[in-house]
């Protein structure tokens, strides 16, 4: 079942990070909502349940959510614990507590970047998968664009270094690696993976974007000291109940954000500088 653009639209209508919305959007292209009631789909490195919150939203297909982290998996508990046919692990993706041949598909949006070992874990989603099922990745790009991250791009350019750590980390945050498309697909081949799709997207964006939404924003939001009706339309999982208007300070600044976004495309040539690479792949069937 393919999701149309009005309803992914209004899905990621409070997203500030105009590359996660070209994430949403390309997950559900390339792992549309299966109509088969057996099929079951795997985000591996769920965090906060985004996903999960996303294809509950337009479908009744059966998800697990796996995540390390006990603060985050707690905080996807919040968020998506109390919707049905939805499963959370706290669980190790080097362990995957799932049988061989378990899984349609999985999904590892934002996660190689944060594991020392990838083929260790591209292993693991080989595994668990059911023969002919996909595996859908996205991870920064090496080569990202300035303004999305103009401290950690200077430090890196003048004195070969990056801030991992802080409001200030940036693309680099938490981070043991960003990505080129050599260095994706080595790891996916290795696995045992046919690469059937690569994309890369977000050039253009408003400056400091990354710095101002999680290093600013987030914090900010998840405190608690954020006005109601600014943190209703700042929430991304409960999108439905943000009314639009541009008199309020966060719907403004969505606003000036995606006119930033307008010059981007889904598909940019794969050797530009880009927010995203992301990569489909298939298990032999």
């Amino acid at each position: 079942m393919q999701v149309d653009e009005q309803t992914l639209a209004r899905m990621t209508r409070n997203e500030a990070d105009m590359a996660f919305k070209r994430r949403v959007r390309t997950i559900f292209e390339w792992v549309p909502p299966p109509d088969d009631e057996t099929a079951v789909i795997l985000d591996a490195g769920c965090g906060r349940g985004f996903y999960l919150n996303y294809y509950r939203y337009v479908s009744k297909v059966k998800l697990v959510g796996l995540e390390l982290d006990e603060i985050i998996i707690r905080k996807a508990q919040t968020n998506v614990g109390d919707l049905p046919d939805i499963t959370l692990v706290q669980a190790n993706l080097y362990h995957l507590p799932f049988p061989d041949n378990t899984f349609h598909a999985v999904i590892m949006s934002e996660i190689l970047e944060h594991v020392d070992d990838d083929a260790r874990a591209l292993r693991e989603a080989y595994r668990v998968l059911k023969p002919g099922g996909v595996v859908v990745m996205t991870v920064p790009n090496a080569n990202y664009p300035f303004w999305w991250d103009p401290i950690n791009k200077m430090l890196e350019s003048v004195f070969k270094r990056k801030i991992r750590r802080g409001p200030l980390a940036g693309i680099w945050a938490n981070h043991v690696r960003l990505y080129t498309l050599p260095e994706l697909r080595e790891p996916v081949q290795a696995a045992g993976f046919t690469i059937e799709a690569e994309r890369a997207f977000t050039h253009y964006s408003f400056p400091f974007i990354h710095n101002l939404v999680y290093g600013l924003g987030k914090p900010l939001l998840e405190s608690g000291f954020m006005p109601k009706r600014m943190a209703t339309a700042a929430d991304r999982t409960t999108f439905d109940d943000n009314q639009g208007s541009l008199w309020n300070p966060v719907n403004l600044g969505l606003a000036v954000l995606n006119f930033f976004d307008k010059p981007n495309k889904m598909d940019e040539p794969l050797d530009r500088s880009t927010v995203n690479l992301c990569m489909k792949a298939r298990k032999t069937p």
